[in-house]
């Protein structure tokens, strides 16, 4: 049943590639939200600063935007993304002197991107805080949810359960889960307009 429940986890972040790739670049956000949390695990087991574990953090985002392209599923989006991660977590530890340099570049071939109306990002002091304040409100957001809903979106989201899994382990209809982990993604999307 494992396997089952990973193809389907598989062909759902498919299907949202496939958007992305045919022009959808919000569907890009749903990705960034599902995958972020393990992004950042894997990569502060490389880099210690948390800081700079959310610039490599985004810098793999925005490789991974560009290349969304090459993506021809022959693996998970996980393990293609996972491989783009770990990279450039390595490029960062091995010109680690030479580190806000590189960030300034692909900052700057980012903006030309933009330009062609894809996400936008800017590798700022504002920007960055800015980015620190999003992280935050997340935090402040989940801990405000009701348990059951909090829960669900962790592990979901974080341990990247399926929902069939979620539902035998947390002994409720599996309707029942995806309305826990839509509400609970409601909630808070809306904390993240307000900043």
């Amino acid at each position: 049943m494992s396997s089952l429940n990973d193809k389907k986890l598989a062909s759902s972040d498919e299907a949202i590639v496939k958007r992305v790739q045919e022009g959808d670049v919000n569907a890009y956000n749903i990705l960034v939200i599902k995958y972020q949390h393990k992004v950042l695990q894997i990569i502060s087991k490389f880099v210690g600063n948390s800081a700079d574990a959310s610039d490599v953090a985004q810098e793999s985002f925005i490789k991974a935007y560009k290349a969304i392209n090459t993506f021809r599923g022959e693996s998970s989006f996980y393990t293609w993304l996972y491989r783009i991660v770990v990279n450039a977590a390595k490029t960062y530890l091995e010109s680690n002197s030479k580190h806000q340099n590189h960030l300034d570049v692909d900052a700057e071939e980012f903006e030309s991107v933009d330009k062609q109306g894809a996400l936008t990002y800017k590798d700022t002091p504002d920007r960055i805080i800015e980015s620190q304040e999003l992280q935050q409100v997340i935090f402040d957001a989940m801990a405000e949810l009701p348990e059951e809903l909090r829960q669900a979106i962790t592990l979901r989201e974080v341990e990247g359960m399926s929902y069939e899994d979620m539902a035998d382990l947390m002994k409720v209809p599996v309707g029942t889960v995806r309305s826990r982990i839509f509400r609970a993604r409601q909630f808070i999307e809306e904390r993240m307009k307000k900043l």
